[in-house]
């Protein structure tokens, strides 16, 4: 799992009949501090994520366990919407 930001949505007028229904979401990585890491990767929504939430993301096979993308050809999900986050006793962010 990592944290990412979502930065954005993708739309797909045509896409294979396996992710009909499934909302994409444009996130980018983030470090432990919450700035931007790494390239943009679009993923699978399965909580409902917003712009701008703070989202952990689940990529290959464990990409697939959740309830939305089971048997579905994705290789990236949102699996959890981030309430906050500590390092050591430092609040690192919160919603």
């Amino acid at each position: 799992m990592q944290l990412a930001r979502v930065v954005g949505t993708v739309v797909a007028s045509r896409k294979e009949p396996n992710i009909v229904g499934l909302k994409l979401l444009v996130v980018r990585p983030v470090d432990e501090d919450g700035r931007d890491i790494g390239n943009a990767l679009v993923a699978a929504d399965a909580v409902g994520a917003g712009p701008d939430e703070i989202v952990l993301i689940a990529a290959g096979s464990s990409a697939r366990q959740t309830e939305a993308t089971d048997k579905r050809p994705v290789d990236l999900v949102v699996m959890a919407i981030v309430d906050s986050w500590n390092v050591g006793d430092d609040v690192k962010y919160r919603k």
